[in-house]
């Protein structure tokens, strides 16, 4: 039986005061950039950053006394991991999480500070997925499914209920999937309260097995591979979920992985909010088709905000690149006492912010007393970073500007 927008409200009423009614405002910014009005959903304030809180406490309240007892176990890449564990440890349920080799730490220790049992196997969540059912059976523990479970797509559609209280005028509402959960539990909710609204989902290109289905396309192509998304890398979407998805949404986006890191550093610029993967997905999606939206109300759901600090790091380096404000050149100087003294001074004199240096005195295409500097530094802009790189030409220096890629 489908799940219907009484189970959501009825998952409304019960998490009401447990879990928090996130932020929900205008992105005026954002509305400029992409010619929409854009509104954020802040589920990445969530107390474990993440939606998945939702449904992991509708799904455990409405467990008997005697499963509570004998305990529950999922498989998560982390958010799920988190709001399990969370509101297990609250009811006072024992709690064990199966996480996918790969999941980023920080997930596993957040996941571990809530009280969780935490085993880390598995290739991706289907391998996760495996060992967490092999051992439910050995250990007769309750399996708490992340996204294929009809509590668990109720206690998502809560947050279809709140865009709509507080925005009744939405057009469209764009949502990323992994599982299917949040979508189907949003599109419920959404279509119910105003069937006009459009639902727009939103993959990665490496995982686009809801896209593939609901377009009937390739549908035998699982995807795979590195994403920065991978709360939402799911090969095999739920079979409550599909049909829920086939029904009520408008059309599946894909988004490529350039634009989702693009998209993690918009929102962290201008929102000043830190996001993972799958929370800037909607972000990306917009960008990506800007004309389907252009002059229209439209929901962003940052999902979650559970990126590893040194993957952010690289994120914003990387951008920072793509953006021409992080110049790499290579110097060829003389091998004697302050050259490199005197690079330093030119590309401060042209307003530079060296970075790194690397001294390269092994180049054996060069004579030996020649060497190489590699410098990376940060400029305004692309013009400044070409200023810079003339400033140390016009002093008589030989200069070859390298990649981002230090080649």
């Amino acid at each position: 039986m489908a799940v219907t927008i009484e189970d959501i409200r009825a998952a409304q009423r019960l998490i009401e005061g447990r879990v928090s009614r996130t932020p929900f405002n205008r992105a005026r910014t954002l509305s400029d950039i992409t010619g929409a009005e854009v509104f954020l959903k802040f589920e990445n304030l969530q107390f474990t950053a993440s939606f998945k809180e939702r449904g992991a406490l509708t799904k455990l309240s409405s467990l008997t006394e005697e499963e509570r007892k004998r305990g529950v176990i999922a498989m998560s890449a982390g958010n799920h991991a988190q709001g399990v564990a969370y509101h297990a440890a609250k009811l006072g349920i024992p709690a064990t999480i199966v996480m996918p080799l790969g999941t980023p730490f920080v997930k596993i220790s957040q996941t571990k500070g809530h009280g969780a049992r935490v085993i880390v196997d598995g290739d991706g969540l289907d391998g996760a997925r495996s060992l967490a059912y092999a051992l439910a059976a050995e250990e007769n523990l309750v399996f708490v499914h992340p996204y294929d479970d009809d509590a668990i797509i109720a206690g998502q559609g809560t947050l279809g209920l709140e865009l709509l209280e507080e925005v009744p005028d939405l057009d469209a509402i764009i949502v990323p999937i992994g599982g299917g959960g949040l979508i189907s539990g949003v599109a419920t909710a959404a279509k119910a309260l105003k069937p006009s609204i459009k639902i727009y989902g939103v993959e990665t290109e490496l995982y686009p097995a809801m896209h593939n289905a609901f377009n009937k396309v390739n549908e035998e192509e699982r995807g795979g591979g590195q994403t920065i998304a991978e709360g939402i890398a799911v090969r095999v979407m739920g079979e409550r979920c599909l049909p829920i998805v086939k029904a009520l949404a408008t059309d599946v986006i894909l988004v490529e992985e350039e634009m989702i890191e693009h998209s993690i550093a918009l929102l962290l610029n201008i929102e000043k909010t830190v996001v993972e993967g799958a929370g800037a997905a909607g972000l990306a999606a917009l960008l990506t088709r800007p004309e389907l939206f252009k002059g229209k109300k439209v929901a962003l759901i940052l999902c979650g905000g559970n990126i590893d600090p040194r993957l952010l790091s690289n994120v914003i380096l990387r951008e920072l690149s793509r953006e021409g404000r992080i110049l790499n050149f290579a110097v060829e100087i003389e091998d004697r006492p302050g050259v490199l003294a005197k690079i330093a001074t030119l590309v401060g004199e042209a307003g530079g912010n060296i970075l790194e240096v690397f001294h390269n005195r092994m180049l054996t295409h060069m004579p030996a007393k020649i060497a190489e500097l590699r410098i990376s530094a940060e400029a305004r802009d692309p013009d400044h970073a070409r200023d810079v790189i003339a400033h140390v030409r016009h002093a008589g220096f030989k200069v070859r500007e390298i990649g981002a890629g230090g080649v």
